[in-house]
């Protein structure tokens, strides 16, 4: 499956001053990542992006997450990877570092990338098992494994999304976005309806889901829809 590198990208950032500040859960200690991908704490932290003072943000980013390291045009202390990685490192769950680093990795077409000291998927492991409830970091993640076809894990990961999502319409508007990125119509029709009823009148997902020919209005749809477990993606 061929996508832009930031599509669907974009508008889940666009979700974090939502998800964010006084409402996101302070970071909880979950199960460790898998083995090989190294510990969760840090000589400094690790602290959770989303609730981290600014002190502590400026801190780390004007060390070694610059302008230039964001943009992949000029290197802070070292090597690319090993900056993007210590950010990391500290703020397991920083977006926009996370996703530097996968182009970073795309860029060199090396997992991991020069510099860095695990793959991308230890780094989305660390970051989804300090901050289980940030559910913007597992959706990116689940952009990243849709990128490379791992289709079964993605939903896997999107179903989790939507189990925890406490009927938040952001939340189940971008998993509906993120399951036509998959060609899961069935499971993206679910959450299109389940936005409507919520009061989100946002068109876009709507749209995808009638340029497919799979759109269902509501009414019509009643007492039938798919239950979400059983779906399976249409190819």
């Amino acid at each position: 499956m061929k996508t832009g590198f930031y599509a669907p990208i974009v508008r889940l950032l666009a979700a974090l001053s939502l998800l964010t500040g006084a409402s996101a859960a302070l970071a909880q200690r979950a199960a460790p990542p898998p083995a090989g991908c190294g510990e969760i704490n840090n000589l400094y932290g690790p602290f959770d992006y989303r609730t981290a003072h600014e002190s502590r943000r400026a801190l780390v980013e004007n060390a070694h997450f610059p302008r230039g390291v964001q943009t992949l045009t000029k290197r802070a202390t070292g090597e690319f990877g090993h900056d993007i990685g210590y950010t990391l490192a500290v703020f397991p769950n920083h977006h926009r570092a996370i996703l530097v680093m996968e182009r970073l990795s795309s860029l060199e077409r090396s997992d991991p990338p020069r510099g860095a000291d695990m793959t991308i998927d230890c780094y989305y492991a660390r970051g989804m098992a300090y901050t289980p409830d940030d559910h913007v970091f597992r959706m990116l993640y689940v952009s990243f494994l849709i990128r490379r076809d791992r289709l079964d894990e993605a939903n896997k990961f999107l179903d989790y999304v939507v189990a925890q999502a406490d009927d938040n319409p952001l939340t189940l508007f971008n998993a509906g976005m993120l399951f036509v990125d998959m060609k899961n119509y069935d499971k993206a029709l679910i959450q299109a309806h389940k936005v409507m009823a919520l009061g989100m009148t946002r068109p876009e997902l709507r749209e995808r889901l009638t340029a497919v020919g799979r759109w269902v209005e509501p009414d019509a749809k009643a007492g039938s829809a798919p239950d979400d477990a059983a779906s399976q993606p249409s190819r």
